[in-house]
Formats: C-alpha cells, sequence, structure tokens
C-alpha cells in the first residue's frame, strides 16, 4: 500500500502577501509541489487601460506599497519610449536617487524583519529585538532612511505623488536632499556591518544551479535601465522579452507563472541574479564588503539570499550618498514637454525583487490601448516550485514541523511580494497513509 504524507500550514508568515504551498511525497518520493498563490487578481493592466498616459504612474504605484517606485520607473520609461520623450541627466539622476530610496527600505525590511529571524530561531522580528535589539533597531534606522529619500525625492514615502511621465512635477528642495548625507554616511556603515553579520549565518547545505535573469546596464550596478541578459547565454533589448519570456496560467494559483522559452523553463530574478551577472559593478565599499565575507558570483542559495541583498543595501547607500554629494538643483524644469501620439513600448527595471517588465500601447490622445506587467515574484514563481522540489528530499526525514519550517525559511529568501504577483503560504505536505 502506498504511503502519503500531508503537511497543512494555514499561512505564511513574514511575506507580503497570503498563499499556500500543497506537497505530496508517496512512498518518499516528491510526487506534487504547487506554490498557490491565492489572493484575487487586481487587474491592473485592465485598470490603465482607457486612461491619460499622464494617469499611469500614480495607478501603477498602487501595485504595490512596498516597491512602488519600482512600478513607477518601469512605467515612466516605457510611456517615455513609446512617446519618443528623451529625459535630462538631472531627471536620470535624482530617478536613481529615488530608486536607491526604495532598495534600501525594501531589503532593509525584508532582512531584519522578515526572513532574519528565521536564522535566529524567533518567530517574528519583533520577538527577536528582545535579545538582538541593536539588529532590529538598525533595520529600523535604514528602512526609516529609505523611507526619507522617498519622501524628499517622490513627495510622499508610500506611493509616491512627485514621479511623472517626463521627469518630476517639481525639483525637491536642495536643502532637504543635501540634508541626507550624515544619515546616509551612518546607514552605509550599518550596512557593511550587516553584510558581516548576515555572511555568518548558518546556511543549509543547498546550492540550485537556475538560469538567472537580469539588466545589465552599460555601466554601473544594474538598476533602471539595461539589456536584458542571462546566465545561459541571452543578451537582448529590453523590448524583446515576450519574444524569450512567456507567462502562463496554472490550475493551483492566481497569479501567472513567467517561463523562460522556447523551453518553459523556470529561472531566477533578483539579488542572486544580479550578483551572479554584474558583481564585479559592484560600488568599491560593497565590493569590498563581498569579498571579505566570500561572497561570490557563482551564489545561487536561496538561503543566502540574506547575504545578497544586504550586500544590494551597501551598494544602494553608495550610490545615494555619490548622488547627495553631488547634487545641485539643475536648472530648467523638472519635466519634459510630452505631447501625446500614438505609440508603443517596452520597458525593465530592477525592482528590489528583480526584474519588472512593463509594456505600453497609446492611441493618438495618448491614452492606454493595451499594457501588460510581468513582476518579479511572477517570474519567480515556477523556479520556488523547482527549487522546493530539489530541496525536499533532503529533509523529508524531519517531523512535519521541520518540513514546514525549511519550506517556509526557502520560500521567504526570495522575497516573494504575491500581492505584485496577482495582478503564500500555506504548506500541505501529504505523506500519511491511505
Amino acid at each position: 500500500m502506498s504511503r502519503i504524507r500531508t503537511i497543512a500550514v494555514g499561512a505564511l508568515a513574514r511575506v507580503e502577501g497570503e498563499g499556500a504551498l500543497r506537497v505530496r511525497v508517496r512512498d518518499g518520493a516528491v510526487e506534487i509541489v504547487e506554490f498557490n498563490i491565492y489572493e484575487p487578481p487586481r487587474f491592473f493592466e485592465k485598470l490603465v487601460a482607457g486612461r491619460h498616459f499622464a494617469e499611469v504612474p500614480d495607478i501603477v504605484a498602487r501595485i504595490c506599497g512596498i516597491c512602488p517606485v519600482a512600478y513607477q520607473m518601469t512605467a515612466c520609461r516605457a510611456l517615455e519610449k513609446a512617446l519618443g520623450v528623451e529625459v535630462s541627466a538631472g531627471v536620470r539622476t535624482l530617478r536613481r536617487l529615488l530608486y536607491h530610496g526604495e532598495w534600501i527600505q525594501s531589503h532593509a525590511l525584508h532582512v531584519h524583519l522578515l526572513h532574519l529571524p528565521d536564522f535566529l530561531g524567533f518567530e517574528s522580528g519583533f520577538a527577536m529585538a528582545a535579545d538582538h535589539p541593536e539588529l532590529v533597531e538598525s533595520g529600523f534606522r535604514m528602512k526609516g532612511l529609505g523611507n526619507r529619500i522617498m519622501e524628499v525625492v517622490g513627495g510622499r514615502a508610500v506611493h509616491p505623488v512627485n514621479v511623472a511621465v517626463g521627469g518630476f512635477h517639481a525639483w525637491p528642495d536642495g536643502e532637504a536632499v543635501r540634508a541626507l548625507l550624515p544619515d546616509l554616511e551612518r546607514g552605509l556603515g550599518d550596512a557593511l556591518a550587516l553584510v558581516d553579520r548576515v555572511a555568518g549565518l548558518d546556511f543549509p547545505p543547498f546550492a540550485p544551479v537556475p538560469e538567472t535573469v537580469c539588466l545589465e546596464p552599460e555601466s554601473g550596478y544594474p538598476l533602471d535601465e539595461g539589456r536584458i541578459v542571462s546566465s545561459a547565454g541571452l543578451d537582448v533589448d529590453e523590448g524583446a522579452f515576450a519574444a524569450h519570456f512567456q507567462e502562463r496560467q496554472v490550475a493551483w494559483s492566481t497569479a501567472l507563472h513567467c517561463l523562460r522559452l522556447p523551453g518553459e523553463t523556470p529561472y531566477l530574478v533578483g539579488p542572486l541574479a544580479r550578483l551572479r551577472r554584474c558583481r564585479d559593478r559592484l560600488p568599491p565599499r560593497a565590493a569590498a564588503a563581498a569579498d571579505a565575507c566570500g561572497f561570490g558570483r557563482d551564489e545561487t542559495s536561496p538561503f543566502r539570499a540574506i547575504v545578497a541583498r544586504a550586500i544590494e543595501i551597501a551598494a544602494a547607500f553608495e550610490g545615494a550618498l555619490a548622488i547627495v554629494r553631488e547634487w545641485e538643483t539643475p536648472p530648467g524644469p523638472a519635466r519634459a514637454e510630452v505631447r501625446p501620439h500614438a505609440g508603443a513600448a517596452a520597458a525593465a527595471t530592477e525592482a528590489p525583487r528583480g526584474l519588472l517588465w512593463h509594456r505600453y500601447a497609446l492611441d493618438a490622445d495618448g491614452r492606454v490601448a493595451g499594457a501588460a506587467i510581468v513582476p518579479p515574484t511572477s517570474q519567480n514563481q515556477a523556479r520556488i516550485e523547482a527549487d522546493l522540489r530539489a530541496f525536499l528530499p533532503g529533509i523529508l526525514a524531519a517531523d512535519d514541523a521541520e518540513v514546514t519550517f525549511r519550506c517556509e525559511q526557502l520560500v521567504r529568501g526570495y522575497d516573494p511580494c504575491i500581492s505584485c504577483a496577482t495582478h503564500f503560504l500555506t504548506v500541505s505536505l501529504d505523506r500519511g497513509g491511505g
């Protein structure tokens, strides 16, 4: 008689959103791994249909409260390409500062409150604060500073209101920008110490070798532009994304799975993918911290993604510092003139969780005739399932509680943004008799 083992967890804690994981093991072999995102779809691609291009950045920002800038920046770049708009050097620099702020606050939140408790034996970041107050306080400082950058540049920490197609509605106050400098210097020190701290954690021995995908810009570390490249040799313009990647619906999830063509294979986006391809593009102090802790470009374990995020926090602080030290409010308007006309274009940026792709088609009045948005978590879903399928055989000898914890810990390594993906985790591990 076959033996089927089942484990169920009502909800996965310490991820953004809600979802489930179904695992069935028959006679010691993993039969089914289904990463089930069950939040209702929110249909943002339909919500922007018929809206004027100028409204789009404020609408798509609502896709996520943690990474609204990523959606705004990607939408603005795609719409500017469709409309033939060239933004100024000052706008490009200020957008990078705004994006650095989002990376800092998003990564700091994930590392300190969502993933680090797994490694230190706590059920939450707040429980961890009793024994490690310095870690939690440092995390809140970093997140707070990232939010302040977003407020100064974007006008608001959540769903910024100063972002516009063609630039910004207004230049930020120059003194407010320069006032960020001392806190940014302290934040960089905190981030470098964090790299050393998390690199010394105890990581499960799991090292998958996925195809990794990210942007590669002409210079610098991936952030707001570049060509789409992969560890398997892909190197295409961002407009060619749909020719090499395809979303498909699966029966067990409200979110689409995005797969690599032509083989419909899973792939990885996010910090590990960026460091695998572009580690040599890190700014100096972040690169030195990565060297000192021995974090190489071949790291692909989702458990060690916490180290990659700490390295990227340091890189974001360095990038923000470089901009703030040199910032002078440019002469002239903060927004280029934009004339509506028909057109279509796509763009990609690197959200904290990975590659984010938008495409818009506009009619002659500048209204959206069609839109496509592919968030990072949709791209990582199939990879999460593949990693769980590979990881589970090595831990099935453990009891149900330990198996569940290890599965949750692995999934948290991806920092899934489930609400973004529904345009997490109930675990059901089936290994009982019958």
